[in-house]
């Protein structure tokens, strides 16, 4: 199968159909749950919408509704992520059975707001348990097809150097996302670097072979492309409707960031994506906006709890918020809030430092905060403010700015959108606490600048949830 812009990213198709398909069976678990529990009331009438609509009132805007928030559940537990089809059958129960408890009190919440929403507590419990049921089946369809490769998209590489070594040794992920690398064509003089039974000759020519085996997408690594590329043959395949891509490109769409390492200026500049638009910023202005308002009402105990708990540890003189500069959109400094989780001389010798596991700076308290992601709530007041917005790149100290954009190209185009309490890296890449971890995230980051979008924002916020109840990334 191919893949899916869904957007401004490639979603694999199998996902895009499994989206559907689960969809549609938490509609059908409303039914037949109404079914089930009211079915004895008909006395031999026939399942209709006005038999049902007389015991229960309109079900088709219930069951929709009630789809919805689940849906968004799931998405929000990462179970539309190819990234997460590496967690195995347990992780993805797990998250199976969150998602569910987790939309079932959001719906539940929702019909207290708007009573007749409700759908009443049996069969509410009952639609939620078919659903569950329903869920688990599809998945292990899914992975069964998957491990069939009865899904995959079929992918040829066209070179065997190093170039395609790398794409070698991203097999076994790519396997479990549904892709199937059906071979590596030794196209120039460089001396193949992949396994020896997966450099393949085609015995004709590509145009062909590539039809004959029910190829998808072919993808170009050759080292040096000068002289070396079957033009017509390439030709050929995309007037058939076959995906011809780069590497980088290939990299951005199934690592879901952009490689620095394989990234020339020509493919920035000719590539689609880094797109700017009034409305769009002043709509994300918009729901930034809103949404610190109502995060604040809700937060506010939290927040106070929080404050409490730091005098009781440090005493009354210690300070609750700690301040400090980071670098904001177009690079201009601004300074952040957030809730002070380690010792007040955590830099007595004024110099920055990055955060190490089991960091003995961190306090009691801030051990916990961290965890929780409790310390971050202060910087609601910055997207008030308009410093940060929801999604964007964590914002960095103006001194590891400095250093990191004299050792990584590229760095500062991090900073032409606004950065984020959340973002791509922070779901894509664990805490980052050295050069490595900074030009890993860098990569995660520039995917997000070249593909944002509101859509792209809300997947991200809805992903966050995922990070903040398994606690992924706290240090």
């Amino acid at each position: 199968m191919k893949t899916i812009k869904l957007f401004n990213q490639s979603t694999p198709a199998p996902f895009v159909v499994l989206g559907v398909i689960e969809f549609l069976l938490l509609v059908a678990a409303v039914y037949l749950a109404t079914w089930l529990r009211f079915s004895h009331f008909l006395e031999g009438e026939s399942y209709t919408d006005e038999a049902i609509r007389e015991i229960v009132g309109p079900l088709y805007p219930k069951a929709l509704l009630f789809a919805s928030v689940l849906f968004l559940s799931m998405m929000a537990m990462g179970l539309y992520s190819a990234r997460n089809m590496v967690l195995g059958a347990v992780g993805v129960h797990l998250r199976l059975v969150v998602s569910h408890l987790v939309g079932f009190v959001a719906f539940v919440f929702l019909a207290y707001l708007v009573p007749s929403l409700f759908l009443g507590r049996g069969l509410m419990l009952t639609s939620v348990a078919l659903a569950l049921l329903f869920v688990i089946a599809s998945r292990h369809v899914f992975v069964s097809l998957i491990k069939s490769n009865q899904l995959n998209r079929k992918v040829l590489v066209y070179g065997a150097g190093d170039n395609a070594a790398r794409i070698e040794r991203m097999m076994p992920q790519l396997e479990k996302t549904g892709v199937t690398i059906s071979g590596f064509v030794a196209a120039d003089d460089t001396p193949p670097r992949t396994g020896a039974l997966t450099v393949i000759n085609p015995g004709c020519s590509l145009a062909d072979y590539v039809r004959n085996q029910a190829i998808d997408q072919v993808v170009i690594a050759l080292d040096d492309r000068r002289g070396a590329l079957p033009i017509d043959d390439l030709v050929e395949c995309r007037l058939q409707g076959i995906e011809v891509v780069d590497l980088p490109t290939f990299f951005e769409n199934n690592a879901a960031k952009v490689r620095l390492d394989l990234m020339p200026p020509s493919w920035l500049i000719f590539s689609s994506g880094f797109e700017r638009g009034a409305l769009t910023d002043t709509v994300k202005r918009g729901i930034d906006l809103l949404a610190s308002l109502l995060l604040v009402a809700v937060s506010w105990p939290f927040m106070l709890l929080v404050a409490i708990a730091i005098k009781l540890e440090d005493g009354l003189d210690a300070p609750v918020i700690y301040r400090q500069v980071r670098v904001g959109k177009e690079g201009r400094p601004f300074e952040i809030y957030k809730f002070r989780s380690m010792r007040v001389d955590a830099e007595k010798e004024q110099k920055p430092q990055w955060a190490q596991s089991n960091d003995p700076r961190i306090t009691r308290v801030g051990s916990v905060i961290r965890l929780l992601r409790l310390d971050e709530l202060p910087q609601l007041l910055n997207v008030l403010k308009g410093d940060m917005s929801f999604v964007g790149p964590r914002p960095e100290r103006p001194e590891f700015v400095e250093l990191l954009s004299a050792k990584i190209p590229y760095y500062n185009e991090r900073h032409r959108v606004k950065p984020g309490v959340t973002g791509w890296a922070q779901l894509n890449y664990p805490y980052g606490a050295s050069d490595r971890d900074s030009m890993e995230k860098l990569q995660f980051d520039l995917y997000y600048t070249k593909n944002h979008s509101l859509m792209l924002d809300i997947v991200i916020l809805l992903q966050t949830v995922e990070i903040v109840l398994f606690g992924k990334g706290a240090r």
